[in-house]
């Protein structure tokens, strides 16, 4: 049996895809059955997201059920929608007294330059995506919301290349884990974290090299494309016992490991959004200690999630491009 480094390796979370190939799109399910206390982040000027309320520290709600990610821009939060039935009809939920109601916020990325059908995920397609989900290593590249995924479109997405979900998992001290998984659909260019040099990103006239996008920001007066067609959506979990404040802290310092290896980031033109859960009941320590990790497990899933990526929709990919 494969190694587990992927965000399930955390404990009490699931992890399914349903992927729609020919229409370049898909869902991907964050399950936590047993409730996880949950926070978010927001960095970039453009989010499409839904049901975040329970999220915000003042929320009668402590905990959330799951977690939809999708493509569709705006028309894909509908998918949480089948996420949220396929958890009722297993009785979990939030105990309203009058039965339970799961709590499930969702995010999409905006994947419509290379999905032309105007087929987007639906209710359907989330349940079909939590049919899926497993408690295993989880499946990386083009699949779930990452179908439709792409990097480098600072100049539009005829300079892109192919991007995807990426995940992965690390082990601190005394037992605590923390793990992350990202659909990385961003503006700019990812970075090797070792060497500074892009390993997918804007391409340059050749279709081969790279333009470079933080060299474009020193001679640019505008970014082409649509605003808002790019955004990294994100979460990362931890074993470790956190109040929702706590929560919010780590998704804050977390997403640092995003500005790391994607360049620029939370710019105006993306919605990167990230969502903090912790699950287990450990005592967390040093809380700084721990975003810093998850910051590191993050940047690592974003690398992973565009050298995992095949050719698709027109666009090449770094595994191309070598």
């Amino acid at each position: 049996m494969a190694k587990n480094e992927t965000i399930t390796a955390v404990g009490g979370l699931k992890v399914g895809h349903h992927t729609v190939k020919r229409h370049h799109t898909g869902v991907t399910a964050i399950l936590a059955e047993n409730g996880a206390v949950a926070a978010m982040d927001i960095r970039g000027g453009a989010p499409a997201i839904a049901r975040t309320g329970p999220l915000m520290p003042e929320s009668l709600v402590g905990k959330v059920h799951g977690v939809c990610l999708s493509g569709g821009s705006s028309f894909g939060l509908d998918a949480a929608g089948g996420v949220i039935r396929y958890l009722s009809e297993r009785g979990i939920g939030f105990d309203t007294g009058h039965g339970r109601v799961p709590i499930v916020p969702g995010a999409a990325i905006f994947d419509l330059a290379l999905n032309k059908s105007a087929r987007y995920p639906n209710s359907r397609t989330g349940y079909l995506a939590c049919q899926k989900a497993a408690e295993g290593p989880v499946e990386e590249g083009c699949v779930g919301a990452g179908a439709g995924a792409s990097v480098g479109k600072y100049l539009g997405i005829k300079s892109a290349v192919k991007s995807g979900v990426g995940s992965f998992f690390a082990t601190g001290s005394r037992s605590l884990k923390v793990g992350a998984i990202a659909v990385v659909n961003a503006l700019g260019d990812v970075l090797d974290p070792k060497t500074g040099e892009p390993i997918a990103g804007v391409l340059a006239e050749d279709g081969r090299s790279f333009a470079r996008a933080r060299e474009l920001l020193f001679t640019d007066e505008r970014i082409e494309g649509f605003p808002g067609d790019n955004t990294v959506l994100s979460v990362v979990a931890t074993n470790a016992a956190l109040s929702k404040a706590e929560a919010g802290a780590l998704a804050r310092m977390a997403h640092a490991g995003l500005a790391r290896v994607v360049v620029p980031a939370h710019t105006m033109y993306d919605g990167d959004i990230l969502f903090a859960l912790s699950t287990g009941r450990k005592r967390a320590g040093d809380l700084s200690i721990l975003g810093a990790l998850a910051a590191e497990v993050l940047a690592e899933a974003v690398v992973r999630a565009v050298r995992a990526a095949k050719p698709a929709g027109g666009l090449p990919a770094a595994s191309t491009l070598r």
